[in-house]
């Protein structure tokens, strides 16, 4: 190389590491190394060679954007409850005390610790999930696309499977239902058309190679108008078990861990009624109404599940210590009636009134912010079309986009409508109030007017 190349003067990588912290070692090596050879590309091209303090600027930003790429905890302002970019539902205090307690030391478990025998990890958050509802068992695994694919797989496998037209819905992903079945190796049989199915559609689909009805909760859109479909309860009589797709995980449609039923859960069909009209299985996410962690719930017949546990799939999708542990605590407060105290729960009935004093303050705190009415939504794949009334604060922007971004680099997320930077409170723990507030400033110091 020429002596007087300028690529001579760009600095070592392991100086520019030297000015670096924030990150273990190899990962600040990498933020060096590209801030390293950017300047020596832009060498290359004809520019003249960068300063020193430029390249290790550079690398510092790429180290921060880094950092800020790794899971950490967010304020969640969409008004989006169970927002799956987000993480969906929070877990109680209970919940994450009995994760850290199975997490950091042995636990029972696959030992039943009366007999000393090997036990079952479907004996803990299955069973007592089971007993919520009212079902003879059950078993979790790590998704509800998992319980709906294995079920099939472990039920239906080189059999047909009757399901509605109107039902083969496309969940989050671009995961669809005719995929999810053909994986399982079941055979698609569709019936009536994509607004109206009746129970005569099914019938006369039955025959000797039909294993199961299926059942899926349009759980991600609404349809209205001439729309027809067959209850569960007229399915069950056709003769085949009926698998029914809860998707969202509302336990009871009468909630009788809560004062009274909101509005918004109308229409929302409970898991329970859906056992007592007859359905053989019912699979539902454990992170979405339940409360809980990610998971899929089936509960049921004891006889089908016993097929599907002994399934090869099974261990392939089962739920370890920690979602188990999450879930037992769960299914533990719905049981003893404190369900409604779930961070899921307290979010959705939070009083309007106490989410306006909250946002007053937060307005006056930051000022120059509009307290608004706004409409949250459940999110995550449940309840469509339900807004759930709500209140949060609104700041006038010429410059939405550069104003979120301003709050997600603090960790922060809220939406834009129209020309106001939108954050509704109900999706906001009220211990977050304070961040939010300093976001807000940030904002209004950054984009002026």
């Amino acid at each position: 190389m020429d002596g007087n190349d300028p690529r001579r003067s760009l600095p070592a990588v392991d100086r520019v590491v030297a000015s670096l912290d924030g990150l273990p070692h190899p990962l600040l090596v990498d933020c060096a190394r590209e801030a390293v050879d950017a300047a020596r590309a832009r060498v290359e091209s004809g520019h003249p060679s960068p300063p020193e303090a430029e390249i290790v600027a550079d690398a510092r930003d790429r180290a921060g954007r880094l950092r800020r790429r790794l899971l950490r905890p967010v304020v969640n302002a969409t008004g989006v409850l169970l927002h799956t970019n987000l993480g969906r539902s929070p877990l109680s205090a209970e919940a994450r005390a009995a994760v850290d307690d199975v997490a950091g030391r042995a636990s029972n478990l696959e030992l039943r610790m009366d007999a000393g025998t090997r036990g079952s990890r479907h004996e803990h958050a299955g069973a007592l999930l089971a007993r919520t509802c009212g079902a003879e068992a059950g078993l979790v695994v790590n998704n509800n696309a998992a319980a709906v694919l294995l079920a099939l797989a472990a039920l239906a496998r080189g059999r047909e499977v009757v399901v509605s037209r109107g039902e083969l819905v496309e969940i989050g992903g671009g995961f669809r239902i005719p995929e999810v079945m053909a994986e399982s190796g079941c055979r698609l049989v569709e019936v009536g058309t994509t607004n109206r199915t009746r129970r005569s559609d099914y019938a006369a689909a039955l025959g000797p190679e039909t294993a199961l009805v299926l059942r899926v909760h349009a759980s991600n859109y609404r349809m209205v108008g001439f729309v027809e479909s067959t209850p569960v309860r007229e399915l069950a009589s056709l003769g085949p078990p009926v698998i029914v797709d809860a998707g969202s995980g509302l336990l009871d449609e009468t909630t009788p861990w809560l004062d009274r039923r909101p509005g918004w859960l109308r229409d929302e069909p409970g898991v329970r009624q859906a056992l007592e009209d007859g359905a053989a299985l019912v699979t539902f996410s454990g992170d979405k109404l339940l409360g809980g962690p990610q998971a899929g719930i089936l509960v049921g017949r004891a006889d089908l599940l016993g097929r599907v546990a002994r399934h090869p799939l099974a261990r392939a999708v089962r739920a370890d210590k920690m979602t188990l542990a999450a879930l037992q605590s769960v299914a533990l407060a719905y049981l003893d009636g404190r369900a409604g105290t779930l961070p899921l729960w307290r979010m959705a009935t939070r009083p309007t009134q106490e989410l306006r004093a909250r946002a007053e303050a937060v307005a006056d705190a930051a000022g120059g912010l509009k307290v608004v009415d706004t409409e949250a939504v459940a999110g995550g794949g449940s309840l469509p079309g339900r807004a759930i009334p709500s209140v949060g604060v609104a700041l006038e922007t010429a410059d939405a986009a550069a104003a979120t971004k301003i709050l997600r680099n603090r960790d922060v997320v809220a939406r834009v409508e129209g020309s106001a930077l939108v954050c509704d409170l109900r999706s906001v723990d009220a211990s977050d109030d304070a961040r939010l507030v300093d976001a807000l400033r940030a904002v209004r110091e950054a984009l002026p007017g």
